[in-house]
Order: C-alpha cells, then structure tokens, then sequence
C-alpha cells in the first residue's frame, strides 16, 4: 500500500501532476537535462541563500517530476541540521545519512520507499555534532560514488548556503547546483554572496528557481528562471 506524502509538504506533481506548477517542474527537468552537453548531470545540489525559502519542497518536487520520467531516483536529506525529508514523506529518521557516513549502518538499511514510483528517500538520520565534517569526509565522496552506481538522479537538500559551510562541501562533489530564491523576500546582493560562495568552490550553476512569484491564482506560485 503507498504511502500517502506528509500535506507538510504539497507534493503537487504527485497529487496535480496535470498543474501548470507541476508542468513548470518537467520544464525544470528537461532545462537541467539539457543544460550539459559534454557531462552527465547526475548529481544535482539544491539549495538557498537563506532559510525558508522552499529548497526543500522544490527539491522533493523535482525529484518526483524524475521519477515521473521513469528515472531511479535517489532524495537525500542532506539538511543534517533541520532535516524535513522525513516529514515530507512520512518516513522514519532513525536512521539515515548521518548514520551511514557514522558506520553505524549500511547503505540498504537508510534507503526507504517514497510511496512514489521509482523515488527512493535518504533521511537526515540523527543530527550529529558534527555535519561539516561529515559532509566533507572521504566517506561521503564514497557514498556518493556507490550511489551513482545504483540511481539515475541523486537529488541533494542542503542547509542554506550563507548560514554554514555544509552547501559548499556538497556542491563540490555535485555535477550541478539548482538555488532557490524567494521572490521578494531575498535582496539581490545576498542571492549574489551566495552564489558567489558556490563559484569559489568550482561548482556548475544549473539556475536559479525564483519562487514565490504570485501570478494568476490558478496557475500556482512557482516561476524558473534557467541561467549559466
């Protein structure tokens, strides 16, 4: 029996798949798909400048606009500091990324059905003391070399990219990295810091999701602006 998704977090391309949001999540699908011609994009970051500006629920979204497209696609929270996977989809968090990079469990015990074909979830696991650390570690390069391995699309959630350093680590190790910006909420010159703190760790910028834009009431809250 699938599991229903948390309503903490509106999954519209499972419960709408037919909306114009859901439809603008396929759009940002295919302009990733085809936003590297010479590299596989198969490892995608998504992040923020700051918090609460729906990183999370792009990311889980967006994840499920791949599955959608018949693609084995992995979600890991990698917010070990506020996770949400967990919430998003009903899930247990006893274990999961912290754990697996701790060596206190294996791969197969921290990968759990979605309840959405073809969408497996990485929680959080525990908060550790430690997430810098960890997210910079061999382990996780290694973890990541595995599960490139397993999945077509690995979706990563990180912390915002100006409270810590966690964001820069991963993006390092990511083939691209997607920013959400909340419309009207962030000025021009924090979103620019924060994608300035991505150029110095070499990372590909594959755009930038702006939301929050109001448009007709119908058509959702989502607008994508695809940029280098």
């Amino acid at each position: 029996m699938s599991q229903q998704p948390s309503k903490q977090r509106h999954l519209i391309t499972v419960t709408n798949p037919r909306s114009p949001v859901s439809e603008a999540f396929r759009a940002l699908r295919t302009n990733i798909d085809f936003s590297s011609v010479d590299k596989q994009i198969q490892i995608i970051m998504v992040t923020s400048s700051g918090p609460e500006e729906g990183k999370s629920t792009v990311t889980a979204n967006l994840a499920a606009a791949y599955a959608q497209a018949d693609k084995k696609v992995l979600l890991i929270d990698g917010d070990l500091r506020k996770p949400t996977a967990h919430k998003t989809f009903s899930l247990s968090n006893r274990a999961g990324l912290s754990s697996l990079l701790s060596q206190q469990a294996e791969l197969e015990d921290v990968v759990q059905d979605s309840g959405v074909t073809n969408l497996s979830i990485m929680t959080s696991g525990p908060i550790p003391p430690n997430p810098a650390e960890m997210m910079a570690s061999n382990r996780m390069s290694a973890v990541l070399q595995e599960l490139r391995q397993r999945y077509d699309m690995i979706l990563f959630d990180t912390p915002p990219l100006l409270a810590v350093t966690d964001a820069q680590i991963v993006a390092s190790k990511s083939d691209g990295v997607i920013m959400v910006v909340s419309y009207g909420k962030v000025k021009r010159d924090i979103a620019a810091k924060a994608k300035a703190n991505l150029d110095r760790v070499g990372a590909k910028m594959l755009g930038v999701v702006l939301n929050n834009v109001k448009r007709k009431a119908s058509e959702g809250y989502y607008y994508y602006y695809y940029g280098n």
